[in-house]
């Protein structure tokens, strides 16, 4: 226990409020040591209140003091570099030498001295025995963050779970309970919470009400799966959404075994011409592009699941040459063959072994897929077509429509030259799935299909509303640079453009999203709606 003389340090009032108090010991012991508390970032959450991290949090104020405050802003672009790091470790330089010099200072050492005489004193008055202290390395294993996002769990003991803080939105990420990134994934929120509800019960009960009917009614199946569709009726409720199975429950046998059927007819009269010197360059490109489709999962990297996307994708570019296989269109694929595969699983997606499943199943959930990736690409073709005229339609829409929703964002981009082709043309081509983890991609194409040309037209507006969701992240990369001034006074300004452009760049294509869930997709969907309330029907109104 750190001991100092009265003498070399007076009592301040508020210590001498607090020795009055007769509340809980950590309670004191929080608001005494508030100058040290590491500072939030995203995806960290404080550490428990707890005396044996005091080294922390020694080294992490330390840290913070060592920045001068007039750099604080210039160093925005490393902190977003280092927090959005797929796999990063809080205890990476837990062997530094805490004794040094550098790493305290004498409102450390007052804080932590007061400190520990409250809890001196307490312990006495209370006739409690004192507690126990462990060591740092005990406590810094126990707090190491697991960088695997699905398998691994954090390892930490009750006791310290009961002294965590509330969980807050989006400062959360390593002591947020691990949402897997395919199973389950509709009835988990971003928090945590349990997957059924009572509110979710009656829901799941009148979605298999609808679909039960002798002649489900479409206009209402879209108004209940707009907020969502849960996971045991996701399949058919997507294929009844996509146009794929008629709404008549009597056709929907005869319908599934024909269309799988002419499927595997299309397999056997034009895959052996993938072979063939005018189907090469694309099976080629095919090939190529299956092992980078989602490669964080280890689903996806199977090989049978492989041979099934190289067929599905083959198979479309052969009966689609207006377009052919463009890059992109591989990962419209993979929402369809989830949802469909766990129609057959119970156990987590993202892991499952298909080998274990029938031919006949494999085949069914093969057709499928295909088919509803068909009705999804009739809709957007023309994002595919020579020059892609689609996109950059859309591109253009978005940039109009965010010069009227933020013109300081937008003024932002143009003062920096950050042209919209530059980052959303991968969001309309790839339906911002590179943006997403796939759970919360399912969870946005629930919405889609509830949507008229949800594909097309509200996409646009879900991504107006995903940009301005950044904005306070993209006006804070302003020139952090512009506090650098040579020795001569000027300012390089061309060069930290530059850098304020790459930044940007950066930014946008690596926005820190691993840890979304429904709670966030449902407030963009929110945001995406009161958009298209304002402008869908009066596209002057954002035209200037």
């Amino acid at each position: 226990m750190v001991t100092m003389q009265t003498s070399y340090m007076p009592i301040h009032p508020v210590v001498l409020v607090l020795l009055r108090r007769t509340s809980e010991v950590d309670q004191e012991f929080c608001s005494l040591l508030s100058p040290l508390r590491i500072q939030p970032v995203y995806g960290a959450q404080h550490p428990p209140l707890d005396p044996r991290l005091t080294k922390n949090f020694i080294k992490e104020r330390s840290k913070v003091n060592a920045v001068p405050l007039k750099n604080k802003k210039a160093s925005s672009f490393h902190e977003f570099a280092r927090n959005t790091s797929d796999a990063w470790d809080i205890g990476d330089d837990e062997e530094e030498d805490f004794s040094s010099p550098s790493f305290q200072t004498l409102n450390s050492k007052v804080a932590l001295a007061t400190a520990a005489q409250v809890l001196e004193n307490h312990s006495k008055l209370r006739v409690k025995p004192e507690r126990s202290q462990s060591t740092t390395s005990d406590v810094s294993a126990s707090y190491k963050v697991i960088k695997s996002s699905s398998d691994a769990q954090l390892s930490r003991n009750s006791s310290d779970t009961c002294l965590r803080n509330p969980l807050h939105k989006q400062q959360s990420l390593p002591l947020r309970p691990i949402i897997p990134l395919v199973a389950r994934i509709s009835d988990q929120n971003a928090s945590g919470a349990p997957p059924m509800t009572v509110r979710e019960k009656t829901r799941l009960e009148k979605f298999r009400q609808l679909l039960s009917s002798h002649n489900t009614d479409l206009d209402e199946l879209r108004k209940c799966s707009w907020p969502g569709v849960p996971r045991e009726v996701r399949p058919i409720t997507w294929r009844l959404l996509s146009g794929y199975l008629p709404a008549n429950t009597e056709r929907r046998k005869l319908t599934l075994q024909r269309k799988r059927e002419e499927y595997f007819g299309f397999i056997e009269q034009y895959y052996d011409s993938r072979n063939e010197e005018h189907h090469q360059d694309t099976y080629r490109q095919i090939h190529i592009d299956i092992p980078r489709t989602n490669p964080l999962i280890p689903l996806f990297q199977q090989p049978l699941v492989q041979e099934i996307f190289e067929r599905i994708l083959f198979i479309w570019a052969i009966r689609h040459p207006a377009s052919g296989y463009v890059q992109g269109i591989n990962d419209l694929v993979t929402p369809f063959f989830v949802v469909f595969l766990s129609e057959y699983v119970e156990e987590d997606v993202e892991n499952f072994d298909v080998t274990n499943l029938s031919q006949d199943v494999l085949r069914s959930i093969e057709a499928d897929s295909f088919w509803c990736m068909s009705k999804l690409l009739d809709g957007i073709q023309d994002n595919y077509t020579f020059a892609q005229p689609g996109i950059q339609k859309k591109v253009k829409a978005l940039e109009e429509l965010v010069s009227r929703i933020d013109e300081q964002v937008h003024n932002h981009f143009r003062r920096y030259e950050v042209e919209y082709l530059q980052f959303a043309f991968r969001w309309m081509n790839n339906l911002l799935m590179r943006e997403l983890p796939l759970r919360c991609t399912i969870r946005l194409w629930d919405t889609y299909q509830s949507e008229p040309e949800g594909f097309s037209h509200f996409h646009l507006y879900v991504c107006a509303a995903f940009l301005i969701k950044w904005r306070k992240e993209i006006l804070d990369e302003e020139d952090f640079q512009t506090v650098g001034v040579d020795e001569g006074g000027g300012r390089e300004t061309a060069q930290q453009a530059v850098r304020v452009l790459q930044g940007l760049l950066m930014l946008l294509q690596n926005l820190p999203t691993i840890h979304w869930g429904n709670e966030e997709i449902g407030l963009l969907l929110a945001e995406a709606y009161r958009l298209k309330y304002m402008f869908a029907d009066a596209p002057n109104h954002y035209r200037r």
